[in-house]
């Protein structure tokens, strides 16, 4: 039996859904405690994404409509989005390709997401496999043995099944491991961070959204989170140059647009969305807030 590795001071384990989403939630945060060397990051991630969509026009035909190999390519994706934060550590769970993407449909005014009527056999959101699931993220666990966990809220951010899948596997792991996990977090975007955002983002296109080259959004097309349910903010800004470079190596899933002191991107849907210099989260349990450090209070 080899001996037990020795272990940072600080561990943070970060589950997520598809690549892209360590980076579009959380890709400042990863990049901050990557650079702290008494830190070790690592980040799961549930499936490859197949069932996204394709923004470039050039790669079109790896949708799942068509030859279906966007899962293979968005693994590349994700090692240079990753690389570009600073080289956290990162495992699939169950390995790579295990759970397939479960896909969304729309519901209702905006961007909420649902379940799909009809989901492939390996589909991560189906109901039957939670179990395994759980014992695959618990083989993780007790490998990192983080102190900090971190996924989505309860509604996955904006209803994506598979977002959804990941808070409810990675609550369940703190939960069985209450010696090992001392805070819980799920990443969310405040309503009023993001009205901000947009604001400042006008303001440096002095005051012409076109500007952008991307649609500005109508009311209640970016889910927002209750403001007051905030406990915690993790300033990112100094970071602002890897979290563009992870989300240009993402390209198959996001449009990055910069202009003169400005940066805006967008999903699919074209849809503006400016790059905020904060990230924020909610700590489960009873929280005062306030909080500017996931590992605040926490003993190495």
């Amino acid at each position: 039996m080899s001996p037990a590795r020795p272990l940072p001071a600080r561990r943070l384990l970060l589950v997520h859904a598809h690549p892209d989403d360590e980076t579009l939630t959380t890709g400042g945060t990863i990049a901050r405690y990557t650079a702290d060397p008494d830190c070790e990051v690592t980040v799961v991630t549930c499936t490859l994404g197949e069932e996204g969509e394709v923004i470039p026009p050039e790669l079109a035909g790896l949708a799942p409509d068509r030859g279906d190999q966007l899962g293979g390519y968005r693994v590349h994706e994700l090692d240079a989005a990753l690389a570009a934060l600073g080289g956290p550590r990162q495992r699939y769970l169950g390995g790579a390709g295990h759970w397939r993407d479960s896909g969304m449909v729309l519901a209702g005014h905006g961007t909420r997401a649902a379940l799909p009527p009809r989901l492939h056999p390996r589909a991560f959101a189906a109901a039957e496999p939670f179990g395994a699931q759980l014992a695959q993220l618990l083989e993780i666990v007790d490998e990192v043995r983080p102190q900090v966990l971190v996924s989505y809220a309860a509604d996955g951010s904006y209803g994506h099944p598979d977002h959804v899948r990941a808070h409810e596997l990675t609550a369940a792991a703190a939960a069985a491991r209450p010696d090992v996990v001392a805070k819980l977090y799920y990443a969310v975007r405040s309503t009023a961070l993001l009205d901000k955002g947009l604001a400042e983002l006008l303001a440096a296109c002095d005051g012409d959204a076109r500007r952008t080259g991307l649609r500005w959004p109508e009311p209640e097309e970016h889910p927002g989170h209750d403001v007051a349910e905030v406990t915690t903010r993790v300033d990112v800004d100094a970071f602002r140059a890897a979290r563009v470079a992870a989300m240009r190596a993402h390209a198959t899933q996001i449009d990055v647009r910069t202009g003169n002191g400005w940066t805006a991107f967008a999903m699919s849907n074209g849809i503006v969305q400016p790059l905020l210099g904060v990230e924020e989260f909610v700590l489960d349990g009873n929280a005062p807030g306030g909080e500017t450090d996931l590992f605040e209070g926490v003993e190495p």
